[in-house]
């Protein structure tokens, strides 16, 4: 059976120098200024609120309580989820408790939300513009370059990640274009960032999408009443059929001994 030959480009080895160490050079130094970027514009963090704490807290032990309540005994369950009910059910955690039944607050009229949305909305802007800058820079200067090949063989579907801007059907998946190493720095570079500035950095791409996604949309989003909350994890806890991992564990035992 006839072998098909592997497939070879005669590219300029120059590219390699002029092409692909200039944007690794780029990205690694736009991480680190956008780091520092964040840092100075980060605004410094107020007290915490005792009362805001334990209320959140509260409603997170009863969540806690009923997503591993198996792992307890009956009577280590029943007494937790009692005591959590009689809690949740007086206003015992609410931070104001004369305010209960009252409707919520406008977050918008609330300082401290005001400048949690105004710090997402910072760091938003130090990774969009540098990242529209560069991506501007690639494709007036680099586009449509193929800089590289991987030494090891992809399947055909890592093609469209992998040859971005270049318009080619046969060529091998193996060879990389510009734009596309570019979209495998914003990805790969994580641990270079964390050698250089710690693993507490605000270089890292990944760390600040999520960081942008985490917020305040669980327990204690902003707009939520925090007393229906708790009648809501109250009855939630109420309606628990217990068991526990640890029921008919040496029977179970035994059997798998005689086995």
């Amino acid at each position: 059976m006839a072998q098909i030959p592997p497939q070879t480009l005669h590219r300029d080895p120059q590219l390699f120098y002029w092409i692909l160490i200039p944007i690794t050079i780029v990205m690694v130094l736009t991480g680190v200024l956008r780091h520092y970027a964040s840092v100075l514009m980060a605004t410094t963090p107020k007290k915490a609120d005792i009362k805001a704490i334990r209320e959140q807290r509260a409603l997170a032990h009863g969540a806690a309580l009923r997503t591993n309540y198996h792992v307890l005994s009956r009577k280590s369950f029943e007494t937790r989820r009692d005591f959590l009910i009689e809690g949740f059910e007086s206003g015992a955690y609410l931070k104001a408790p004369n305010q209960k039944g009252q409707p919520p607050a406008n977050p918008m009229t609330d300082p401290n939300a005001m400048e949690g949305m105004m710090g997402m909305m910072k760091n938003n802007m130090a990774m969009i513009i540098p990242n529209t800058l560069i991506m501007s820079w690639i494709n007036a200067f680099f586009s449509g370059y193929v800089i590289m090949k991987l030494p090891f063989p992809i399947t055909i579907k890592f093609k469209s990640m992998l040859q971005a801007g270049v318009q080619t059907k046969d060529m091998d998946p193996r060879w990389m274009s510009s734009i596309s190493w570019y979209f495998l720095c914003i990805f790969g570079l994580q641990f270079v960032y964390v050698f250089l500035l710690g693993s507490d950095n605000a270089a890292s791409q990944i760390a600040q999408q999520m960081q942008a996604q985490q917020m305040p949309v669980g327990p204690m989003a902003p707009g939520q009443d925090p007393s229906k909350m708790f009648k809501a994890e109250a009855e939630n806890l109420a309606v628990i059929e217990h068991y526990s991992v640890l029921d008919g564990i040496e029977e179970r035992l035994l059997e798998r001994i005689k086995v």
